[in-house]
């Protein structure tokens, strides 16, 4: 005969299901991609094995593959919950990180063909001005609550200007025009959207918990700015040193506050990964350019960081992933 003690009670735990799976885990797609394209740099400018960056290229392909098939079945079983989250105010925008991943993997692929790199560029950059265009459109619609403005939506702005970064040294004069009406899109809109995202952090209550990570992303604009200016003007001015030096003092200021206050673990951590992998390419670029041991030693510890970063992430990922807590509720 059996028998359950009122104390001895199991809850069973909800199986994983795509229908949970977010789409800013797309973010970690773009965080291999930019390790990848930073040790591309750094095979250059410290001699390291290319096969490093090769790898990890590789293993961010593979990865967006994986998350590719797997939100199509999501689409596919949940199209009204895909459809709720398209149109949530903060969550939308992170649909931008699909067009900005294949927009880092189209230099990840440049490294085996030139061909292909232009296709996947163009891909990439199609659905990330078309994201761009949606997103603005919408909130000039208007009666969009001020608790509702995020980091995250610089999301649509800041992909415009990994058109230019991915696409600047493409040499057909098509793509030269697309990456001045991307660096005109992505730089303006980049510019208004962090004015408001910024008064927002300071008038309005603090940001959730889980969402305290994705303050990073306010760094991206000059990072990612930095290199896309560079790629335009093919030179490292005064202007580029100023886009680099304030990208620097903002990582300093978000990451001491983060290690300060901590968030849960969530795969909303993802969102530093990209700014820093940005940070640490243009840290390179930088201090290529200008010289001098201080800037080789801040990019160096930028890489080291990234790699750490990432590594640390993945392995957080995968154990949620493994223990079930990562596709549920």
């Amino acid at each position: 005969m059996e028998s359950v003690s009122s104390g001895a009670a199991v809850v069973a735990r909800p199986l994983p299901s795509v229908r949970y799976l977010p789409v800013s885990l797309f973010g970690a797609v773009m965080s291999v991609a930019g390790l990848a394209l930073a040790w591309r740099l750094a095979s250059s400018n410290y001699g390291a094995d290319i096969a490093i960056s090769r790898a990890i290229g590789v293993m961010a392909l593979l990865l967006f593959a994986v998350l590719a098939v797997a939100y199509v079945a999501k689409l596919v079983k949940y199209p009204q919950l895909v459809k709720q989250e398209f149109a949530h105010p903060v969550i939308g925008s992170f649909f931008g990180t699909i067009g900005i991943s294949i927009l880092l993997l189209s230099s990840v692929i440049g490294s085996y063909s030139a061909a292909a790199q232009l296709v996947v560029w163009s891909i990439g950059t199609a659905a990330t001005l078309a994201l761009s265009f949606i997103m603005i459109s919408r909130l000039l619609n208007g009666s969009a609550a001020p608790a509702s403005v995020a980091p995250a939506w610089l999301i649509a702005g800041v992909g415009s200007l990994d058109i230019v970064v991915t696409g600047g040294a493409l040499p057909a004069a098509w793509t030269h025009e697309i990456n001045l009406l991307a660096a005109a899109v992505g730089g303006v809109s980049a510019v208004v959207f962090f004015v408001l995202i910024f008064s927002r952090l300071i008038h309005q209550e603090p940001l959730a918990a889980p969402m305290r990570p994705s303050k990073m992303i306010l760094m991206a604009p000059f990072a990612v700015g930095f290199i896309a200016y560079v790629n335009l003007v093919r030179t490292v001015d005064m202007f580029a040193a100023l886009l680099f030096y304030f990208g620097l003092f903002l990582f300093v200021v978000i990451a001491w506050r983060l290690v300060r206050r901590p968030a849960p673990f969530s795969p909303a951590w993802w969102a530093i990964g990209f700014p820093l992998a940005a940070l640490a390419s243009a840290a390179q670029m930088y201090a290529n350019a200008v010289g001098g041991t201080g800037l080789a030693l801040i990019a160096f510890l930028l890489l080291v960081l990234l790699t750490v970063a990432v590594l640390a992430l993945a392995a957080r990922t995968l154990h949620a992933l493994f223990t079930g807590r990562l596709l549920t509720a």
